[in-house]
Order: structure tokens, then sequence, then C-alpha cells
């Protein structure tokens, strides 16, 4: 049997009250939508709804997509704008 590879992703939401929000996923999509229209949403979206995605990095596995946002969450504003707009190229290189 060939075991399926599951990709963990790290990201940000902004909200519409321009606050970040970070947190792991296998599927951004679904947990978006899920951040945007169900109860299964973070709570921090309770008071501003998620606008957009600013930023995504992927991890090799749970652990080490766990670590990672805990690296992030421990960010300034600033410093997390920084890693935002960081262009692609350095997003890739920094995380291997």
């Amino acid at each position: 049997m060939i075991k399926k590879k599951t990709k963990w992703t790290v990201y940000i939401i902004e909200t519409h009250s321009g606050k970040y929000y970070t947190g792991v996923t296998i599927d951004m999509d679904r947990r978006f939508f899920e951040h945007l229209n169900s109860s299964k949403g973070a709570k921090f979206f309770n008071t501003s709804l998620p606008k957009k995605i600013v930023y995504m990095e992927y991890a090799k596995n749970r652990s080490r997509a766990q670590m990672r946002e805990a690296e992030i969450k421990k960010m300034n504003r600033m410093q997390k704008k920084e890693l935002i707009n960081m262009d692609t190229e350095k997003k890739i290189e920094s995380f291997n």
C-alpha cells in the first residue's frame, strides 16, 4: 500500500481589521472556508472576519509545522510584516 504524503502548511491570515492570525493545516482551502463560514474556525475570528491569506510556507511534517507556527506567533507585528513581504525565493530557502 502506498502511503499518501501529507503536505503541512503554516499560514498567516489577515483580518478585515488588519490583525494577523497564524495556523497550520493540511488543506488550506478548507481551513480558510472554516474560518470564514463555520463554527470549526478559530474563535479568533469571532471579533474580526478573515480577509485573505497573506503568507504560506510548507513543512515536511506536522511537528515542524507546529514549531514554525510557534516561532511566527512569537514575532511582533513588524517581523510578521517583513516575513509576509519577503520574496518567494527567500521564503523557500529559509524554511529548507
